[in-house]
């Protein structure tokens, strides 16, 4: 582990934060001075973007040389688990200028995505910085992977209960297995910042009920009217909650791939007995793909140990039509289906049905809709077995090691962040969601 920061650092990361927070400050007052960004000319653009790059050149300067330095200080050298948002109000606080205050981002709450000054690439900008740091990303990487105070608080109801409607995912206990539905029927489960938060609440009552041991996902029945009454896994990210400003950085994009994705694939860290040989629970998933599985939806599939897809489903990644990075579906999607086949479907926008060859490379089985029930029976009897949560633990490592996701999640959270300001991403979500 790379040493704390010695005194003559400690100075040299003073004076380059006093620096930083005068270049913030006077950005700060070009774009006070400026019509909010809805209503600036060509010109006021200019303007903005030119202090906007000034200040984010300092930023990128002061955090090559000094994330780590910054994010032992915030987490009092690495004894505080600050989770993402956590994090980003202690940097705001204690290092003026390097990251958007509480009040810019407030001030922007209920904005159209067109209508943002764009904080979150300041956010995003960060948290690259930290990412990219062996220990600072190791450790931040580690905190997501804890458990969250609201499924700690909702533990004793499932416990008791074995049952939980946690607004949009359905929990229920059946037989040791735990099954978890979404039911967002009106929007075809499309995920929300809302949806990320009940989905990692739900993920983490899995991990931490001992009298489950294993868990599935499959979405419930629609009331939209063009699939009224049938089951939909997930039409990916809600592009009208994009348009509208409610998709975030931190508590979406970067809270679903480093919170509940992560911990189905490599599991909840714990302080229990054993935790000397090995610190976290992990157990075997189940994904069950009616109708489709669109954008996030797909990424989904990439992780589970089994998935079974109904004959008439397909499943396609349409991040290059929607203009932004579909996850850490760039990361899996060529270990498992190829790079040729990847590209065709990333950047080509192919969809894969059920029944075609390529669709076996992302799905284990394919069934026909009224035998998905016993199908996942089945699956889950093959899964219950003593050294499966051991041995697939083997394989996530070999196939995807620690290193190499927060590597790839330091470089996903600074371009993420820049394909949500994008003009032509505002300029497709606000098309769609006219």
């Amino acid at each position: 582990m790379t040493a704390p920061v010695v005194p003559a650092q400690e100075a040299g990361l003073a004076r380059a934060a006093r620096e930083l927070a005068r270049i913030a400050e006077r950005t700060d007052a070009v774009l006070a001075a400026l019509p909010v960004p809805a209503q600036r000319d060509p010109r006021h653009r200019e303007r903005a973007a030119d202090a906007k790059n000034t200040a984010r050149t300092a930023r990128a300067r002061f955090l090559d040389q000094y994330a780590e330095a910054v994010y032992r200080h915030l987490t009092a050298d690495l004894t505080l688990h600050l989770r993402l948002p956590e994090l980003l109000a202690a940097a705001g606080e204690e290092w003026p200028g390097l990251v958007p205050t509480a009040e810019q981002l407030a001030s922007e709450r209920g904005r159209l995505q067109a209508e943002k000054e764009g904080h979150e690439i300041d956010q995003g900008l960060f948290l690259r910085a930290v990412l990219r740091s062996p220990v600072a990303g190791r450790h931040l990487i580690d905190t997501m992977a804890l458990p969250t105070e609201r499924a700690l608080k909702l533990l004793p109801e499932f416990l008791r209960t074995a049952e939980l409607d946690l607004g949009s995912v359905h929990l229920a206990r059946r037989d040791g297995a735990a099954h978890l539905t979404m039911t967002r029927p009106d929007c075809l489960n499309a995920e929300d910042n809302r949806q990320v938060d009940d989905m990692e609440t739900a993920v983490d009552l899995v991990l931490l009920d001992p009298g489950v041991r294993a868990g599935v996902l499959r979405g419930g029945e629609m009331t939209h009217p063009r699939y009224r009454g049938r089951r939909v896994f997930s039409a990916g990210i809600n592009l009208k909650s994009l348009h509208s400003g409610d998709i975030s950085l931190v508590d979406f994009l970067l809270r679903r791939e480093i919170g509940y994705i992560n911990k189905i694939i490599r599991g909840l860290r714990v302080d229990h007995d054993g935790a000397w040989h090995t610190p976290i629970v992990e157990k075997p998933w189940v994904a069950a793909v009616d109708t489709f599985a669109i954008g996030g939806g797909a990424q989904l599939l990439m992780v589970f140990d089994r998935v079974i897809a109904a004959a008439d489903s397909y499943i396609t990644v349409p991040a290059a039509q929607e203009g932004i990075v579909p996850g850490a579906a760039n990361l899996r999607l060529g270990r498992l289906a190829g790079g040729r086949v990847s590209r065709q479907v990333v950047l080509w926008g192919r969809r894969l049905r059920a029944c075609e060859p390529d669709a076996r490379l992302l799905v284990d089985e394919v069934v026909e809709p009224a035998r998905m029930d016993q199908a996942i029976a089945e699956s889950l009897a093959r899964l219950d077995g003593p050294a499966v949560t051991t041995n697939r633990r083997m394989l996530n490592l070999a196939e995807e090691p620690p290193e190499q996701f927060r590597q790839y999640m330091a470089e996903f959270a600074m371009q993420q962040a820049l394909r949500l300001y994008s003009a032509d991403v505002i300029g497709k979500v606000g098309r769609f969601s006219a």
